[in-house]
């Protein structure tokens, strides 16, 4: 088990780190802010706190969620523009250092592809380095379901998609930063799990991760230390 200094060096020597989206690279959590535009946003919310108790699996409180949402096309475009995505203080300035280093970045997320991709255009990610469930659709624009096969769209994905990036491009240490449980869980195949509660403090997570954060300029800190 790795102490926190060999944590921090591993962040400061790392391949590639993965970013958690909803909670961590945003201040809000995308299902629920869709929910809310589309008028059943107590009902969601409700089911998304069941969620986090770990009685049900990631992929059955999002089907639930969803049938519940039946978001259409034009509901989550309408979302995007009228109210996009806020990211985190700190977060722009984090990956701009990251990719100065040379660093890949990836965002890996149970939110939504479009959601997801429209945060990775701000912060210059490109969306090949986005994994996020990806909802479908009917010709009409009706809500038709979402993609079943996506990593994300199980409990452990995101420790799927890490294992996959470390066999696609041979890197040897990556790290996992978020907020909740299934990031942690990352960890291994991710090298290191940084915990973040800027935006939401999951208990949980705040108590086993050795590494805790609540703002990015701790990260930063450690980039500037070498």
């Amino acid at each position: 088990m790795a102490s926190l200094m060999e944590m921090k060096e591993i962040f400061r020597s790392a391949d590639a780190v993965c970013f958690d989206v909803d909670s961590t690279v945003i201040r809000e959590e995308g299902i629920d802010e869709l929910a809310k535009f589309c008028g059943v946003g107590d009902a969601v919310a409700e089911m998304t706190r069941r969620a986090m108790g770990g009685t049900v699996t990631f992929k059955a409180a999002l089907t639930a969620r969803l049938g519940l949402i039946r978001p259409s096309y034009e509901q989550v475009q309408k979302l995007i523009s009228d109210n996009p995505p806020q990211l985190t203080p700190g977060i722009r300035e984090l990956v701009s250092r990251l990719h100065q280093r040379g660093v890949q970045v990836f965002l890996v997320s149970g939110g939504f592809q479009s959601i997801v991709e429209h945060v990775a255009l701000q912060l210059n990610i490109p969306t090949a380095n986005v994994f996020a469930n990806r909802l479908k659709f009917y010709f009409n624009g009706e809500y038709a379901g979402f993609d079943e096969t996506q990593p994300t769209a199980e409990s452990g994905g995101k420790g799927k998609v890490i294992a996959h990036l470390k066999q696609q491009f041979q890197f040897k240490k990556v790290v996992m930063i978020g907020d909740g449980a299934t990031d942690m869980e990352a960890c291994p195949p991710g090298d290191c799990f940084i915990g973040f509660g800027g935006n939401v403090i999951r208990k949980q997570v705040k108590e086993k991760a050795k590494w805790y954060i609540t703002h990015f300029d701790e990260l930063l800190k450690e980039l500037e230390e070498r």
